[in-house]
């Protein structure tokens, strides 16, 4: 059997494994038809469950076929002044929370804005790399996150899109039946032809 060496040896990134291997973060492959809507779905159960297990309120926003918005009220890690502390290479991505990273890998351009006690956190990604510092502004006294993906086309291929007429139920996974979500979330898909809001 033929041995490797250490030059032999490549350490692939993050942002590099999940484009290799999306099937490990999105149970499908890249050449499948379902990856839009798996990655929308792998996004919409990290929102919606908590780190002490209970589910919180979420709501869904499809702005084209490989566009989509996820708000939730999980509240970012932060330090000891209630600052967010850096997570995926240095950005708002929360290193608690590798599904949001994982999708913005699969993207093009991924704009995350974080609330913590009355401070607005926003921030512009390129890939699963900040493009630019984060912006800090008063904001609402609540603590969430509002994250929008703009899928890579060259990567997703041509004429996949995020499936139409959605239901919230489509978009929890198994496990879901286990912790069932107090409220059933909105979903607005702005697609020209869609047909508007469902979940409410």
């Amino acid at each position: 059997m033929e041995r490797c060496t250490a030059d032999q040896l490549r350490v692939m990134s993050f942002e590099e494994h999940v484009r290799a291997r999306p099937a490990m973060y999105f149970r499908v492959e890249r050449d499948s038809a379902e990856l839009p809507t798996e990655v929308l779905q792998r996004v919409v159960w990290d929102a919606m469950h908590h780190r002490d297990g209970t589910q919180g309120q979420i709501s869904v926003e499809i702005t084209s076929d490989l566009s989509f918005t996820v708000e939730d009220e999980r509240s970012h890690s932060a330090d000891e002044r209630g600052k967010p502390l850096p997570g995926f290479y240095g950005s708002l991505l929360d290193k608690d929370r590798w599904a949001p990273a994982a999708a913005a890998a699969l993207s093009v351009r991924t704009v995350i804005e974080v609330w913590l006690d009355g401070q607005k956190y926003r921030q512009e990604l390129a890939g699963a790399v900040a493009a630019s510092p984060w912006e800090e502004c008063p904001g609402p006294r609540r603590h969430g996150t509002r994250t929008t993906f703009h899928l890579d086309p060259s990567y997703i291929g041509p004429g996949e899109a995020i499936a139409w007429a959605l239901r919230p139920e489509e978009l929890q996974e198994e496990g879901c039946e286990a912790h069932p979500s107090p409220a059933r979330f909105p979903i607005h898909d702005l697609r020209p032809g869609a047909n508007g809001s469902a979940g409410e």
